[in-house]
């Protein structure tokens, strides 16, 4: 075993045997937050295939506290003892659903549930059993450390026509598992605090676990379930489209709301509420309101209708806690969180931007909804200059090209087709990029020159999905022509409604996407310079 840091972080190559016996009597445990066994019948009979060739199959990380966390699975379909609260205990951060493998293969008892397999001598191949009554060339891999039934099953071979090629097979097969040694890193005795930063990196199977998983063992208790709260608030939400928002989310509204911080310490620090099951109770009644408050603004008054569409987290987690202090703000008031939010997502004020960043302007935010002057709006952003806005670039999850979706839908657009009112609520439920269209479509500009760029943000406008085909890779100086011809006398309204150009301020017959960049520029951005006030 090699250590370092004080004894802090330890590695050792343990044998099958001794992690299995370890499992077994519960000093190993697999936490709330980690998921249940998921893998198939072929993952697992390759994971023991890779064993049999002596191939490495990764390391398992293990975390060994006294913390007692939730640990409501133990391994797979196992149930496994409980140990005292003195004892430490080392739950399993990475290496779930291999060590889940191993144990059920060879450590449960020959009558346990879970995934049981064999090794076939004959065909060199393991297989799915759910029978100790195989043939007599197949061995059940339960039986690999129980010496008794372990000879009585090589005496058999005997009785084989194959019987000293098979006995050579199965003595190989029994050595390089009684012999196999698995990696193991541990890390010792450090608090929730530390462990968090590491965990939150681990990535297993492509699912990446985060603080709100930890956070859901850690404040576990028979009075409290965080993960149950965060589903209270959840279904609160679910009837305004907003009912997956993510436990991390939830919990920085928490953490904003109790201790006017998002960062992870201040997350962390909830956990002493899992003793005062009446103050956390409190504290989730509160959140669960703003958010509410908060999501009910973020659907009226800004068109956002799902999370998809949300320039940024913070400005979810902001309103909550402006919300959560003042359940009512007055006109002026509104109006300053308009200018504040239109003005983040255009300046992009919370890219990249750290919690403490976030926390810096709950208070700042807050004070200027409330008292804040005119020339205060300013630093929260400005439009974007003309030259920036040319070249904006759509992209799904760009602040900015979410912001200028709201602008369209602000708008109130109407199909370019026929004239109907575009249902943003339905357009802006779930991200489909049916529903906007290139208005120079983007197989007519790559025939015309395949360098070109086809995504510039001015170049889309919202459409309902069932009239995007009828656009298709047309020439916009050919198909809008015939549209604005066939919505007569509401060609102007329409395209006004969409912040386009009417027909009489441009000529659509000789249209070129430069000049028609140009032509729209200036619509849109009065259209966001309007938002930006706080007036729209």
């Amino acid at each position: 075993m090699v250590s370092s840091e004080g004894g802090r972080l330890s590695t050792a190559t343990p044998y099958i045997r001794d992690l299995n016996a370890q499992v077994r009597r519960g000093e190993i445990k697999v936490p709330q937050f980690q998921r249940p066994f998921v893998w198939e019948t072929d993952q697992a009979l390759a994971l023991l295939d890779s064993v049999a060739n002596n191939y490495p199959i990764g390391s398992l990380l293990l975390w060994r506290t006294k913390e007692k966390l939730a640990t409501e699975r133990h391994i797979g379909d196992f149930t496994l003892p409980d140990v005292d609260d003195l004892t430490p205990t080392e739950y399993v951060l990475d290496g779930q659903q291999r060590l889940t493998v191993l144990y059920s293969v060879l450590g449960a008892h020959d009558d346990g549930e879970g995934f049981s397999a064999a090794y076939d001598l004959v065909e060199q191949s393991f297989r799915r059993t759910d029978s100790l009554n195989s043939a007599l060339h197949v061995f059940p891999l339960r039986w690999l450390y129980q010496t008794t039934k372990l000879l009585n099953f090589r005496t058999a071979l005997q009785a084989h026509p194959r019987a000293e090629l098979l006995q050579m097979r199965f003595d190989a097969l029994v050595e390089v598992f009684t012999g196999y040694q698995i990696p193991v890193v541990t890390l010792r005795d450090l608090t929730i605090e530390e462990v968090c930063p590491i965990f939150e990196r681990i990535n297993s199977s492509g699912t990446r676990l985060s603080i709100f998983d930890l956070m859901v063992a850690a404040t576990w208790s028979k009075q409290f379930d965080l993960n149950e709260k965060v589903t209270e608030i959840a279904e609160a939400l679910s009837p305004k489209n907003f009912g997956d928002i993510r436990g991390t989310t939830v919990l920085k509204c928490l953490a904003a709301v109790e201790s006017r911080s998002t960062n992870r310490e201040r997350i962390l620090a909830l956990r002493r509420l899992n003793t005062k099951p009446e103050e956390m109770g409190g504290l989730v009644s509160k959140t669960r309101k703003a958010i509410v408050q908060a999501v009910d603004q973020l659907i009226t008054d800004f068109k956002i209708y799902s999370l998809d569409f949300l320039p940024y987290e913070a400005h979810l987690v902001i309103l909550t806690y402006i919300y959560a202090n003042n359940p009512t703000l007055n006109a002026p008031q509104m109006r300053r969180v308009r200018q504040w939010f239109w003005r983040t997502s255009f300046s992009e004020r919370y890219r990249g931007a750290p919690d403490t960043f976030v926390t810096s302007d709950l208070e700042a935010i807050q004070t200027f909804v409330l008292e804040g002057a005119e020339e205060d709006a300013d630093t929260y952003g400005v439009p974007p200059e003309e030259r920036v806005l040319k070249s904006m670039i759509f992209r799904k999850n760009n602040s900015r090209s979410r912001a200028f979706t709201l602008v369209l839908a602000k708008a109130g657009p109407r199909n370019l087709t026929n004239g109907n009112s575009i249902d943003t609520a339905e357009a802006l439920s779930v991200y489909n990029k049916k529903h906007f269209h290139h208005i120079f479509p983007e197989a007519y500009l790559r025939r015309l020159d395949p360098t070109i760029e086809r995504s510039y943000t001015l170049n889309f406008c919202m459409l309902a999905a069932s009239e995007n085909n009828l656009v298709a890779d047309q020439a916009p100086d050919d198909y809008m022509p015939k549209r604005i011809g066939e919505l007569g006398s509401n060609a102007s309204a329409v395209l006004v409604s969409n912040l386009m150009p009417d027909a009489e301020s441009y000529d659509y017959s000789g249209a070129e996407l430069s000049s028609f960049l140009d032509a729209r520029l200036p619509l849109v951005r009065h259209a966001i310079e309007h938002l930006c006030s706080g007036d729209g």
